[in-house]
């Protein structure tokens, strides 16, 4: 009964914390499904100041306001969206909100995961998780600006000029163009994590600075793979822009877990000779 309980427990616990995440992220989604941002500008002290508020509007809202500026930067002029699907602007509208309430809520997600999992860790193991959320966090926000604002469009750019090039109509569905935005750009934030896998699995000697080290062709086939996974289209060129940069962090998390271990072979090298 004691091991039932414990378990009930750890249940309800876990219960609590999705509870107060969907408490924030909840009200968070239904604002950018149910308002748009408009602006206005007012006179004050003889100065005149730009003023950005909520107004509700359930069609043009502000996935539908981040939908367009997100068309306009990203795909070359001449590139026609099309509606192909009748629900298809709903749908990405609902993705752009909860993507982009993942995001912005992803500190609180961090802290009160954190929180459900700090007393089941050993001290060492608190120390360590506190000292890696902010590199993994900006890490990640690294990844996923870079992708959305940099290789995203390029990538968009340079297929689309395939298009041209075959002298067919510039068109793309916007599901698919959602699609692609979001997972290529999320890839990226993923991927950029990578550095802190492999730093942390070592910290916590799990994996040896030499194992990741002689594993690195394996490494190689697993970068390429996950690209072909997460990139929704089938050219290979999204692929190999995804794990290019997979393997170069690969590396580098290889570089920072063999410094740790050489560094730490040196603080107990005076308590062995002792």
């Amino acid at each position: 009964m004691h091991g039932l309980d414990r378990v009930l427990e750890v249940v309800g616990e876990l219960r609590r914390r999705l509870i107060r995440i969907a408490l924030v992220l909840g009200p968070m989604l239904g604002f950018l499904v149910t308002f748009q941002i408009r602006t206005t500008t007012v006179v004050l002290a003889g100065h005149r100041l730009w003023l950005a508020y909520p107004y509700p509007n359930i069609f043009y809202n502000v996935t539908a306001q981040l939908f367009r500026l997100l068309v306009a930067y990203m795909l070359p002029p001449g590139v026609t969206l099309l509606n192909v699907g009748v629900g298809d602007s709903i749908v990405a509208q609902f993705e752009i909100a909860i993507l982009l309430t993942l995001v912005v809520g992803m500190p609180w997600i961090i802290h009160e995961v954190g929180a459900f999992l700090v007393p089941a860790l050993r001290r060492n193991e608190r120390e360590l998780l506190r000292r890696i959320g902010i590199p993994a966090t900006f890490l990640f926000a690294v990844g996923f600006s870079a992708g959305l604002f940099l290789l995203t469009p390029l990538t968009f750019r340079f297929l689309f000029d395939y298009v041209r090039a075959m002298g067919l109509a510039p068109v793309l569905g916007v599901q698919d163009f959602v699609t692609f935005t979001l997972l290529y750009s999320l890839a990226f934030g993923v991927v950029f994590e990578l550095p802190v896998f492999i730093y942390t699995l070592t910290r916590l000697g799990l994996v040896p600075a030499a194992s990741w080290r002689q594993h690195w062709r394996a490494a190689v086939i697993g970068a390429l793979f996950f690209g072909m996974v997460v990139t929704p289209d089938n050219s290979g060129i999204t692929m190999l822009l995804i794990a290019t940069p997979m393997v170069g962090l690969y590396l580098g998390g290889t570089w920072f877990a063999a410094r740790w271990e050489a560094r730490r072979a040196r603080t107990l090298a005076p308590i062995g000779a002792g």
